[in-house]
């Protein structure tokens, strides 16, 4: 499985998109920024415009949402902007690889998963939108390598289809990252009570594609079980880039790494009683002390004894136990009630 290579915090991926803004240099730049964050692994979109759509000018081609963060663009024009030139994925897969990051990428399409197997990409990743494409994922787990897919629309109905196609390959190295497929996306669609649910159905690992803004959604994803997390990367979100709206920039991202890991590793496992670093304050319980002096023979009341700290004393449960008894020696205030002193 993916996660193999590190149990001790969640796999942090960094997807460049196309906020390389069609500079070689930039998208370098963007390599070595996500290796200084310490996420994990960095994914690229392999495509080009032909590969995505066809140059065409009717209304259905074109993006009208006036929500969208790209109204007003022709698919085929969107996608011209937002592609990562085929020829620059051999030098950032060497760059990252050199910086210490899992390199990989999500095909749309055939040709692409051609291409990619050239550069012996490791990983794939199966985005939201072509989830339901069972021809491309099958191509995609026939590489034998470990599938990462994306949830975002797909019905159940749709996810078992897609996920039968990849294990009936032989392929079981699957992780399913819930998804929302809005740009930005708003925290509270996120319906993160999907994720162990995910888990429980398929027998997979499950992570968050997240779209939101900030870091708060993935720590909670965290917290339900992800073990996989993707957000977009930009250097810098004033400098633009088609999708620099809804990407963490470099102390962003950093901040993510660190809070999942802490979110990871304080799951623990059920536990009761005091950890082993607790004991030591088990002495700063409270517990019962005499508070005045006391002659044997004296008999315990209320103003003789109290529940106070450090807690050499035997429990404050058994004060009432204790009213009316008489002390069978005498006691200096401040010492701690025994049973050897009843009596």
């Amino acid at each position: 499985m993916i996660l193999s290579w590190n149990k001790q915090q969640p796999f942090i991926i960094a997807e460049m998109s196309g906020n390389h803004n069609q500079s070689l240099e930039n998208a370098l730049k963007i390599v070595e920024a996500v290796a200084q964050s310490g996420a994990h692994g960095l994914k690229l979109q392999t495509y080009t415009a032909d590969t995505m759509t066809v140059k065409c000018n009717k209304d259905s081609f074109f993006i009208a949402d006036e929500s969208s963060l790209w109204k007003g663009e022709y698919l085929y024009s969107l996608y011209q902007k937002a592609y990562t030139p085929w020829e620059w994925h051999e030098p950032i897969f060497k760059r990252a690889r050199e910086l210490g990051l899992i390199a990989f990428s999500t095909p749309f399409d055939l040709t692409a998963v051609d291409f990619l197997e050239e550069l012996d990409c490791p990983i794939y990743k199966i985005a939201s939108f072509e989830n339901v494409d069972l021809r491309l994922v099958k191509r995609v787990a026939e590489t034998g390598k470990p599938v990462i897919m994306s949830t975002g629309m797909a019905t159940l109905a749709e996810l078992d289809e897609a996920v039968r196609t990849i294990r009936e390959t032989g392929n079981d190295q699957i992780t399913l990252l819930k998804c929302t497929s809005t740009y930005p996306a708003d925290p509270r669609d996120s319906n993160l009570r999907t994720i162990p649910h995910l888990k429980e159905l398929f027998g997979c690992e499950v992570g968050l594609s997240d779209h939101t803004l900030g870091i708060g959604v993935a720590v909670a994803a965290v917290a339900l079980g992800a073990t996989v997390i993707e957000k977009h990367f930009t250097l810098s979100r004033a400098e633009g880039g088609v999708d620099a709206a809804f990407s963490l920039e470099p102390h962003e991202m950093k901040l993510l790494v660190e809070e999942t890991q802490r979110a990871y590793q304080a799951l623990g496992k059920v536990h009761y009683g005091p950890t082993e670093s607790e004991k030591k304050s088990l002495v700063y319980r409270r517990s019962l002390y005499f508070v005045k002096d006391m002659a044997a023979g004296d008999v315990i009341t209320e103003e003789c004894i109290r529940s106070i700290r450090p807690g050499y004393g035997l429990p404050p449960k058994y004060y009432d136990v204790l009213l009316g008894k008489q002390v069978n020696q005498a006691v200096e205030r401040g010492t701690a009630v025994s049973w050897a002193h009843i009596g």
